[in-house]
């Protein structure tokens, strides 16, 4: 075999140490081959020791911070001009958009739950009982009374006899003992609602039994009352004891849900990014080239957070109107500059994008609320 011009390299990587065939899959090579070209594997058959562990981990820490400088750079001084040398092929100068956004996003997230002191909040929370979920006049007066119709009669006068500061913690305590008398029968009463309706029903209904007999998976519940294993059920039961565990620790709720924003944001994004197809749908670009163009953006309003918040902790004022200005003008930059498209049509999608950008964001906010406060 010919060998082709050698490549000067230290450690492992040296000629003497070069194999002509890959230790992982086995590829024929060249004494030249510093990497299989069919698997990436370093061509070395020199032993692994801690000298040369160290010197590849430093090495692909200093490369990896060439790039994260370089990246950096482009994305402050050349907004869009990034998006373009990514998309035309120039990788390996930048890091990776994806992974860098999602790194931005963790440390910003993360400043914000270590120094939020959210756990103060658990000082206000609440027994669940002490605020029912149906706060209305069908807390007692939909319950099934089977047909003794005297017994709602009664139940309601006792209702109407009392003074207006007793009124709700009686009554809940009457639909308590309502549930408790038959939580088979009043599940079954529930069933025949409307889905949402029923959904909510049994929320009160097994919040009040998890209450009142410590339950905490649905089993127990099934088990003792002979209730039917059905998703629906389940479903109830899972979501009141959520609703348990956010009344009670509000803080530790809003704490669980910081954590999950950094992921929520590879959601939400992607929908974005369909918007901005279309509105440049006669652009040859293709979807993934403006989901890249969304990754460096929003990479560089994360940037801008983290230098808000710091500059904010340190001297105590608040900056974050001047760098959410900073970002407007930056983006409307990286627009222009990306996209090629004179000043009049761009500032039309300027307006257009970032109005579905603020719509799709209040969705993906409620959205990661609601579900967490189901599911926490």
């Amino acid at each position: 075999m010919e060998t082709k011009p050698s490549v000067n390299t230290k450690g492992r990587y040296q000629l003497r140490y070069r194999g002509v065939e890959c230790l992982n899959c086995g590829h024929p090579l060249d004494i030249s081959d510093k990497y299989c070209p069919h698997c990436s594997q370093a061509n070395s058959t020199k032993k692994l020791t801690l000298k040369d562990f160290f010197e590849e981990f430093f090495s692909n820490i200093i490369s990896y911070d060439s790039r994260l400088l370089r990246t950096l750079a482009a994305l402050l001084l050349r907004p869009g001009r990034i998006t373009a040398d990514y998309i035309m092929g120039k990788r390996m100068s930048y890091t990776n958009p994806f992974r860098f956004l999602l790194s931005l996003a963790i440390i910003y997230f993360l400043l914000i739950g270590l120094s939020g002191n959210f756990d103060q909040l658990n000082r206000y929370g609440s027994n669940s009982k002490d605020l029912p979920i149906n706060f209305g006049s069908s807390m007692v007066e939909d319950y099934d009374f089977g047909d003794n119709e005297a017994d709602k009669k009664e139940v309601m006068a006792q209702l109407d006899s009392l003074n207006i500061n007793g009124l709700i913690s009686e009554r809940i305590r009457i639909r308590d003992s309502i549930i408790m008398k038959d939580p088979k029968k009043q599940v079954e009463a529930a069933n025949q609602k409307p889905f949402f309706e029923s959904l909510f029903r049994k929320q009160e209904i097994f919040t009040t039994l998890i209450e009142k007999d410590t339950f905490y998976i649905f089993e127990e519940a099934k088990t003792k009352y002979g209730l039917e294993d059905t998703w629906h059920n389940n479903f109830s039961f899972n979501t009141a004891q959520s609703l348990i565990r956010v009344k009670r620790q509000p803080g530790a709720y809003i704490s669980s849900v910081f954590s999950k924003l950094p992921f929520t944001t590879f959601f939400f994004l992607p929908v974005f990014s369909l918007f901005i197809w279309l509105v440049y749908i006669r652009k040859k670009y293709t979807y993934t080239d403006h989901l890249i163009f969304s990754f460096h953006n929003q990479s560089l309003f994360f940037i801008l957070l983290i230098i808000s918040y710091m500059i904010d902790a340190v001297f105590g004022i608040d900056t974050s109107a001047i760098f959410i200005l900073i970002f407007a003008v930056y983006l409307y930059k990286a627009m222009r500059n990306f996209y090629q498209q004179g000043r009049f049509k761009t500032i039309v999608k300027y307006i257009f994008l970032n109005t579905i950008f603020v719509i799709l964001a209040g969705i993906g906010a409620a959205l990661l609320f609601a579900g967490s406060m189901f599911t926490y």
